[in-house]
């Protein structure tokens, strides 16, 4: 039997892996740790690498983080460290989308989800709220909804 701690390990892992383990030095273990390293400050680069991980557009990303597309570019090119805020901000939308398509099993299916209206949302598109502030927790607590079998 797989115990509840070994699939965060791995879930974990996988977003480390997702950022970019030259970018993203420490472990991982809880959403604590998001903060931990933002602190330090995480490279922009880290954006491409969660853009290109998930097969989002340059416009998707940047919306989702609530920047502008040149905003995104420059960032990346200058090869800056990003601000806390968009540094936890980026965390944990990558954390939220490797928990979407674990629960739905399959990333083409998540990625329809987040872009129909949800009734538990107000009849809002998941997507629609990400760039929101408390946006992913929301979508997240769906998620977690739809994981334990409670209709979402």
């Amino acid at each position: 039997m797989i115990k509840k701690h070994e699939l965060t390990t791995e879930h974990y892992k996988k977003l480390t892996g997702v950022l970019g383990r030259r970018y993203v030095k420490e472990d991982v273990e809880s959403p604590f740790d998001f903060i931990h390293i933002a602190k330090k400050g995480i490279n922009a680069n880290v954006i491409k690498n969660v853009r290109v991980h998930f097969e989002l557009t340059t416009e998707m990303m940047a919306g989702l983080l609530n920047i502008s597309v040149p905003t995104l570019y420059r960032w990346i090119k200058s090869n800056k460290n990003l601000e806390i805020n968009y540094s936890i901000k980026l965390f944990e939308i990558a954390d939220l989308f490797l928990y979407g398509i674990e629960v739905f099993e399959e990333k083409e299916t998540f990625f329809k989800w987040l872009n129909l209206p949800n009734t538990a949302l107000g009849g809002l598109k998941p997507i629609e709220l990400i760039e929101l502030p408390d946006g992913v927790s929301k979508v997240r607590d769906i998620i977690g909804r739809i994981e334990h079998g409670v209709y979402s």
